[in-house]
């Protein structure tokens, strides 16, 4: 009786990570809605990196993100937001650095959350200042990217695996994925998945393509007026 025990608790211990892994997936995902001057949109949480979904929830009840500017935009890749230097920034300012005084470990999900059109990323410092690649505390991106060939997705798959040391890698799911729907897939594996837009993505859209100054600031003001948690 022991020995069967014994077995049925290694058996256990060897499932635990898969259900665990199942219970975050099923459970359901908050989501925050987004109104700017271009529009509104919605970001649905994932469950799969509890810490930066924790940490955003805070700073939206806390209005954080309310007058914020999407600071940094570049055309075909991602639209960027979350410093509150950003909120009474003159034009010209160079803005990019601000943010609470903490950051947050990496969370990867890979190869289920991953860098496609609407997925929502934590910005970070670089890798030479910032080797851990913990995430800001507070500054996020918004993925817009661009579909790929089968022979970039290639390439990609390589650059990833250089990058990350082979730790992370990009599946043919996500291959395709990239190659019909779009994406940064050059991204991988380097910043924390934490999130994605279920709804209004045509107002990430319009904001990747609006005018920029020579720093990727959009010239005309693109502000965040509210963020709310309906969920």
């Amino acid at each position: 009786m022991q020995k069967y025990l014994l077995l049925f608790l290694l058996l256990l211990c060897a499932f635990a990570p898969n259900l665990n892994s199942q219970a975050a997936t099923t459970e359901k995902r908050p989501k925050v809605v987004f109104t700017t001057t271009m529009g509104e949109f919605t970001i649905e949480l994932f469950n799969e990196t509890p810490q930066h979904r924790d940490n955003f929830l805070k700073l939206v009840r806390e209005g954080y993100y309310d007058n914020l500017l999407f600071h940094r935009v570049i055309r075909n890749f991602m639209v960027q937001t979350g410093d509150p230097d950003s909120r009474n920034a003159q034009p010209g300012t160079p803005l990019g650095e601000g943010g609470p005084d903490y950051t947050l470990p990496l969370e990867l999900d890979l190869p289920y959350r991953y860098h496609y059109r609407g997925a929502v990323a934590a910005a970070r410092e670089p890798d030479e200042v910032n080797p851990e690649r913990r995430s800001s505390g507070s500054q996020f991106y918004v993925v817009w990217g661009k579909t790929h060939t089968p022979r970039e997705m290639s390439a990609m798959a390589d650059f990833v695996n250089e990058q990350t040391g082979g730790y992370a890698e990009i599946t043919p799911e996500m291959s395709r994925d990239y190659q019909s729907r779009g994406g940064s897939p050059h991204l991988d594996g380097q910043y924390t998945v934490f999130g994605q837009v279920v709804k209004g993505l045509s107002v990430i859209g319009k904001m990747h393509k609006v005018p920029t100054d020579s720093a990727n600031r959009p010239i005309e003001d693109v502000r965040i007026l509210s963020a709310k948690v309906v969920e």
